[in-house]
């Protein structure tokens, strides 16, 4: 007999519901272990409710990408562990119909820093957890897709997300000597608290499909951004 091994483990930073929730329910029902964060990880979620019924094999863990310090706290907590997947699902948005230019400061600097910024200072905090044949994913968006964009609209958005795609390019550089997968994954418009309720695709629909495109990505070294059925988004 084959003697076992341990299961693989994931971290889904931004997991308390939506997406990410979907994300962790997915990863455990396909045999993986799942470190889950979320900003307030005591109070009631889908995530904790998940943590509860998973025999172990869930853990929550506090982090709001905003905040350096809890950042830093988290890293100290998880040394010494291997994660085979790393993915980074933070988002947030503004007032979609304010012009770029009179978007108000602070809104502008909020939405960067949660879509674009958080998101860099966990990967790289974090990539040294990563083995050398992991996976490291941020959630993008089709939106960030300049070659796409020819509608307008969401102008503060689309260019966070277009700022994410450019940072992870250039992370991907820098991780061109190991063998990991860099992967931004463009989920579609999905019914969540961020996509509203107009939009076409529910998270139970959409899941499957993400979750084929990380586990496609598994052990293919370089960078991709895909959408929610495996294709080339353009830069």
């Amino acid at each position: 007999m084959a003697p076992l091994t341990d299961p693989r483990t994931a971290l889904l930073v931004g997991a308390s519901r939506g997406l990410g929730h979907g994300l962790a329910a997915a990863f455990l029902d396909r045999g993986w272990d799942v470190i889950g964060t979320a900003r307030d990880p005591e109070a009631p979620s889908p995530l904790t409710d998940l943590a509860a019924h998973s025999g172990g094999h869930l853990s929550v863990e506090k982090l709001d990408v905003d905040e350096p310090a809890q950042l830093s706290a988290l890293r100290e907590r998880l040394a010494g562990r291997r994660l085979d997947v790393l993915f980074v699902n933070s988002g947030t948005t503004n007032n979609e119909d304010t012009p770029v230019g009179a978007v108000p400061t602070e809104d502008f600097v909020r939405v960067m820093v949660t879509n674009a910024l958080g998101p860099m200072r966990v990967i790289e905090a974090l990539t040294d957890l990563v083995a050398d044949d992991g996976l490291i994913g941020a959630m993008s968006s089709g939106q960030g897709s300049i070659t796409n964009n020819t509608t307008a609209g969401r102008e503060v958005y689309r260019g966070s997300k277009a700022a994410l795609n450019m940072f992870m390019r250039g992370f991907a550089v820098r991780q061109s000597g190991t063998r990991r997968s860099i992967l931004l994954l463009a989920p579609g418009w999905v019914r969540t608290a961020l996509g509203g309720p107009e939009a076409p695709y529910t998270v139970e629909e959409s899941i499957p499909l993400l979750m084929d495109v990380v586990e496609s990505r598994l052990g293919r070294p370089g960078l991709a951004y895909l959408d929610r059925e495996g294709r080339i988004v353009p830069w």
